[in-house]
């Protein structure tokens, strides 16, 4: 089965701008992946492409085995925009209708009220959105991007206008998705949500890939600190096996030993180092 996204060699050029410049990316199967990025650093560029909305100038996207923007592609793909809006005077139902019949989806009445009891919206579909608060509505927004049941489902900042609480809500959706074998590209400038739910990230500054892996690879050790009488040391190559010997040294050297910490860095720390000054245009 092929990856739910592929793209390999991305380049995109607006005249003398250079918005992508040979990016590879690829989600699998039922895999969360995190797309982080100063502004301008080309990630919304990727997306569009992934979408459609964009023709690249050189390489390929591929959603589901498809080519990106072709009508197997658009079948295959759930989206949610940063800054959607949707008509004020509609209700939920009403609003999962029309993107039914856009999606060309058959799934009727059942489809939609079993998006709307996952997304926790069961008793709000005859509300208008106007009334909704904006959890609610980001949460709607989260339904109508599962119609027809897509294998791929490209998110662009869903968690960043919510409260704690919503944002622990759309953190539980989203790994309900990941069991269901629903991919995600998540594209977020929340580094702890994206450091809490993703299984990979992947980090873009000046248009290209500059760090990958997952969080726990990206967050590398940072050291050992060892507190002793004359007072803290902090040995920084070391790594958690070594401390046992760094202890023993330094009591064989006479020093009163009072406590040890494995030093490690945050994902915030390898965006920063990876991206730079400078990381976005």
């Amino acid at each position: 089965m092929p990856p739910a996204l592929s793209v390999s060699g991305l380049e995109k050029t607006y005249g003398s701008v250079r918005a992508l410049t040979g990016v590879d990316i690829e989600v699998g199967e039922g895999e969360l992946v995190g797309l982080l990025g100063p502004n301008g650093a080309g990630k919304s560029t990727l997306v569009k492409i992934a979408c459609g909305l964009v023709t690249p100038t050189a390489g390929t996207a591929a959603v589901c085995g498809a080519p990106a923007g072709s009508i197997e592609a658009h079948r295959e793909l759930g989206y949610l925009a940063e800054l959607f809006r949707f008509p004020d005077w509609c209700t939920g139902e009403e609003l999962l209708v029309l993107h039914q019949k856009l999606a060309e989806s058959e799934g009727g009445a059942a489809e939609r009220g079993e998006l709307l009891e996952l997304v926790g919206l069961a008793d709000a579909g005859g509300r208008r959105i106007g009334t909704m608060s904006k959890g609610m509505q980001q949460r709607l927004g989260l339904a109508q991007a599962l119609i027809g049941s897509p294998r791929m489902l490209l998110l662009d900042e869903p968690t960043s206008a919510l409260d704690p609480a919503g944002r622990r809500t759309v953190r539980a959706l989203l790994e309900e998705l990941r069991s269901r074998g629903v991919s995600v590209l998540l594209n977020s400038h929340l580094l702890s949500e994206v450091e809490l739910v993703c299984d990979r990230v992947s980090i873009i500054a000046r248009g290209a890939v500059v760090a990958a892996g997952t969080p726990a690879e990206l967050a590398h050790a940072g050291g050992v600190e060892v507190e002793t009488a004359s007072g803290a040391r902090v040995f920084p190559e070391a790594r958690r096996e070594d401390a046992p010997r760094i202890v023993r040294e330094l009591v064989a050297a006479g020093e009163e030993v009072y406590g040890v910490r494995v030093l490690t860095s945050t994902l915030e720390d390898a965006y920063l180092e990876a991206v730079g000054d400078g990381g976005s245009r």
